[in-house]
């Protein structure tokens, strides 16, 4: 067995999306860099969450597009062709093959180590490989984490580990559509599942422990999900817990708190996500195994001595999406970068090396029919950082774009104003096809852009975007 050290001046721990834009800007830096990956490069993103899952939601989006207008309702008649959708999920999967990624990587000059990598100490990481041996990496400046997080089942229900329950990866890969589907969960991934799901013909139950869906965004988000998921077929039981699980001959049958009991051929269990650092060795540097890593804005993992450990994308807990994984990856390549050139992280262009729209300004759009759409604090997050705010609301379904969109469009736009400093604080859209509003939000959130200066934004008419207009126009007719 070979063990001696194999040196690089970066050693990255995940070849997820994070992990590939990390070593992207440590290359360009000129900083040669081993991924170490232990299932396929490309990572959760590629195979199991974003890709996978898009690709099922939006088959029954552009249905429900088409039979919202008069004229090509009429041309539609036909339900979703389940089989032609897996199909298209599987190729947009890459039919769960990483060679078009493998490629890239090694496009980039950045070199795959294949096996499951841990921490020995400062700089060192031990890498145990598919066929049983091992091999040392030594890192000169830095070890970035960046190993995601998995879907997290709850150890308190009696016979759930012994059913089998899908989790996020199962729900975005199965090879069959089940006649029944119970879906544990009111957050995105259960939401976007549900609607999936129910479109391609599963009867699909919805079971949510708190009153509404979506808890973490504005109320009216979730109020208008659940009535799109509702009219879709999908049945919703809210302020609900599953006390026991048990598959036989086939069928898992759930039992309520309430005594109730459901039937299903699957149950799928969204109620949240761990990080991806159990056996990483994290005890040998002096912090704690299975633990999220807190990090500073540039990343750079706290506790630990020297300016060689960085945790980026979804490990971090700074905010598990994918796209801010890729940004993370972004400043803590460029940071790394500096620091191996002796250079002062303060001191890059355009805040190069500092994170920021990872806590201020987080976008995030969750494609069910409709979509919601949320970037910066919703008005219970604005209340409880103490700010000096209105809200300012507007019927979607008002704006002329939004009319010419779908015959009975149905939607909500809300701003939220932070009055001391006049900008926008945070914004959420729902209606069909919201997700396209939001980049604009999200660069008035980050910018700080004036609302002043926003009035002379003009948008385009007719356009779902004349909102902007509308909501100015509340907000300064309130004064």
């Amino acid at each position: 067995m070979n063990t001696e050290p194999e040196p690089y001046d970066v050693v990255v721990l995940g070849g997820g999306p994070t992990g590939e834009n990390l070593a992207d800007r440590t290359r360009a830096a000129g900083l040669s860099t081993a991924v170490v990956e232990s299932e396929l490069v490309g990572g959760e993103c590629s195979y199991w969450a974003c890709m996978p899952s898009k690709a099922l939601l939006r088959p029954g989006a552009a249905l429900a597009a088409a039979q919202a207008v008069a004229g090509s309702r009429e041309a539609v008649t036909g339900a979703l062709d389940a089989a032609a959708v897996l199909a298209r999920r599987d190729a947009f999967a890459s039919h769960w093959k990483d060679d078009g990624q493998v490629s890239w990587l090694e496009s980039i000059g950045a070199v795959l180590v294949r096996g499951e990598g841990r921490l020995d100490g400062p700089r060192r990481v031990v890498v145990r490989t598919p066929d049983g041996g091992e091999r040392v990496l030594t890192a000169r400046h830095a070890v970035a984490v960046c190993t995601g997080s998995r879907a997290l089942l709850p150890s308190d229900v009696p016979g759930l580990a012994e059913a089998a329950p899908w989790t996020s990866r199962e729900a975005t890969s199965s090879p069959v559509v089940p006649r029944r589907l119970v879906v544990v969960g009111g957050g995105v991934v259960g939401v976007e599942m549900a609607a999936a799901w129910q479109a391609l013909g599963s009867r699909v139950t919805l079971l949510v422990r708190g009153a509404g869906l979506l808890p973490r965004m504005e109320p009216f988000a979730g109020e208008l999900v659940a009535a799109g998921l509702t009219e879709a077929g999908v049945i919703i039981h809210t302020g609900v817990s599953v006390a026991a699980v048990e598959r036989e001959d086939g069928v898992v049958t759930l039992r309520l708190d309430s005594g109730e009991g459901l039937e299903a051929e699957e149950v799928l269990y969204a109620t949240g996500r761990a990080p991806r650092t159990e056996g990483l060795g994290l005890a040998t540097v002096g912090l704690r195994d299975g633990s999220w890593l807190e990090v500073d804005d540039s990343c750079r993992v706290r506790g630990v001595e020297g300016d060689w450990l960085f945790a980026a994308g979804d490990v971090n807990h700074r905010a598990l999406l994918t796209h801010q994984g890729k940004y993370q990856a972004r400043i803590a390549g460029a940071a790394i970068g500096a620091l191996a050139r002796g250079r002062a992280l303060d001191t890059a262009p355009w805040g190069a090396h500092v994170a920021t729209a990872d806590v201020a300004a987080v976008p995030q759009v969750v494609f069910t029919e409709p979509e919601a759409a949320s970037v910066g604090l919703t008005a219970a997050a604005a209340e409880r950082a103490g700010l000096r705010f209105r809200v300012v609301d507007y019927d979607l379904a008002q704006v002329a774009g939004a009319s010419l969109q779908a015959d009975d469009y149905r939607g909500r736009a809300r701003m939220i104003v932070d009055e001391e400093r006049g900008t926008v604080a945070g914004v959420t859209f729902v209606g069909p096809g919201a997700g396209e509003l939001l980049h604009a939000a999200t660069v008035a959130v980050t910018g700080q852009v004036p609302l002043a200066r926003l009035w002379h934004a003009v948008p385009s008419y007719p356009t779902v975007s004349e909102i902007w207009l509308r909501l100015l126009e509340t907000y300064r007719d309130s004064e």
